[in-house]
Parts: structure tokens; C-alpha cells; sequence
């Protein structure tokens, strides 16, 4: 199966980063969550956003960025940013692919983002708009990514729990 890692740095809010995890466990996309948070894991907002997905979860932790950038300086990264320069959908995403956001409210560092630019994607909107909220970014970015694979291991018909699809006319 292809490998799909969603990197949070520095969250800062409970609900996005459990419906992050949610997403994540959903999909198989490993989740990484770098330093410092705004929360604690074990918060309940956290917790009640993600719901009883957290079994399902493959996720690490980080103490900040230079610690995750070290660990993972062999990954394809792309980092997702409303400065960025190319559409988040002109890019052919590679199996261990690393797709990062940063905070709610700064976004991903300047010099992180210069040091990259060529692999810098956003989500085209009006002008007046700042920024969508991270989870709904995240999820975009994730079934994007799995649409280019083919949503490898992922269950691609649902089941009618008190009727058969195959007797309907």
C-alpha cells in the first residue's frame, strides 16, 4: 500500500486536529504531529472530534519542526500555504509523500516556505478570503492525493444497511 503522512505543525486548536486524526484514520494516512501544541492530546475536544477512531490511528510527535525535518529528510514534502505558487492539484504526488500545514493562525514559517518554494501548494480562492479552515484543507489535500493513487486499500462502494443495491430499479 502507498504511504501517506499528514504533518501538522504546531496545532493550535483541539476540534481541527481530531478531525485531522479522524481523516487520517479513515484513509491510513500516518499522522504527525510537530511541537508545541496549543492543547494537550488527551484534551476532550481533541478526543470527542476524532471520536472512536482513535484505534485506528498511526501517529508520532515531535518537539518542533527542526526535529521532524531531521528525521524525515528523505520524504517527498510538499507544504501546503496560502503564499504558495502552484495549485495543490498540479502536482503528481509520490508514494511516502509528506504532505505539511502549519498553524491555524501563522500558517507554516516564511524562511521554511522560501527554503521550498518549488514545493509550495495552495487551494485557489477569491482574493478576499483568507485562508479555509485546516481540517477542511487537510481532507482536500488527502483524497486528492489518494484520487491520483487510485484510493489504494480503500473500501470504494458503500452498503444500503436495510435494502440491496442489487434490487433496486
Amino acid at each position: 500500500m502507498a504511504s501517506l503522512n499528514i504533518v501538522l505543525v504546531e496545532p493550535q486548536i483541539p476540534q481541527n486536529t481530531g478531525n485531522i486524526a479522524r481523516t487520517c484514520a479513515a484513509t491510513g494516512a500516518k499522522l504527525h504531529l510537530v511541537g508545541p501544541m496549543g492543547f494537550q492530546i488527551d484534551d476532550k475536544k481533541l478526543k470527542r472530534a476524532g471520536l472512536d477512531y482513535w484505534h485506528l490511528l498511526d501517529i508520532c510527535y515531535y518537539s518542533g519542526l527542526a526535529d521532524f525535518l531531521q528525521q524525515h529528510s528523505d520524504g517527498e514534502m510538499y507544504f501546503f500555504t496560502t503564499k504558495g505558487q502552484r495549485r495543490y492539484t498540479d502536482v503528481s504526488y509520490p508514494d511516502n509523500t509528506y504532505l505539511v500545514f502549519g498553524r491555524e493562525d501563522a500558517g507554516l514559517p516564511e524562511k521554511l516556505l522560501f527554503e521550498h518554494k518549488s514545493r509550495c501548494v495552495r487551494l485557489p480562492m477569491i482574493g478576499q478570503a483568507r485562508s479555509l479552515n485546516l481540517s477542511n484543507t487537510v481532507a482536500i489535500a488527502v483524497y486528492e492525493t489518494l484520487r491520483q493513487w487510485d484510493f489504494p486499500a480503500l473500501q470504494n462502494q458503500g452498503q444500503l444497511t436495510k435494502y440491496s443495491w442489487e434490487d433496486a430499479t
